[in-house]
């Protein structure tokens, strides 16, 4: 059974850094897109980063949407099937419930559309204070 463990999340002040990581477990992750997605109230599941697993060509490449491009890094423990988020510079505007995602096919890059990833985590909070 697929299982995305999500963890990392909690409240810091504007301008300061929080690390989510995300664990896969049940099958074996690799060769697939894992990405991360968040989501507020009353808004659409916003795609913020993804990474290819892949051993081969484009393994390890990382995508970011315009919104945490520059204070967001995404990187992989491909010994622990784990990924890890880095959030520097928060501003209260990443308030969000942050949600792990895998099982995203690799086109030559991964895509930040949540109805491609078949497999995701129950999500950690995350707020940012002003």
């Amino acid at each position: 059974q697929v299982q995305l463990t999500e963890s990392g999340g909690g409240s810091v002040q504007a301008g300061g850094s929080l690390r989510l990581s995300c664990e896969a477990s049940g099958y074996d992750y690799s060769s697939f897109c894992m990405a991360w997605f968040r989501q507020v109230p009353g808004k659409e599941r916003e795609g913020i980063a993804a990474i290819y697993t892949g051993r081969g060509s484009g393994g390890g490449s990382t995508y970011y949407s315009d919104s945490v491009k520059g204070r967001f890094t995404l990187s992989q423990d491909s010994g622990k099937n784990r990924v890890y988020l880095q959030m520097n510079s928060l501003k209260p505007d990443d308030s969000a419930m942050y949600y792990c995602a895998d099982g995203g096919l690799f086109t030559g890059s991964c895509h930040l559309r949540s109805r491609l990833y078949p497999h995701w985590g129950q999500g950690t909070q995350v707020t940012v204070s002003s």
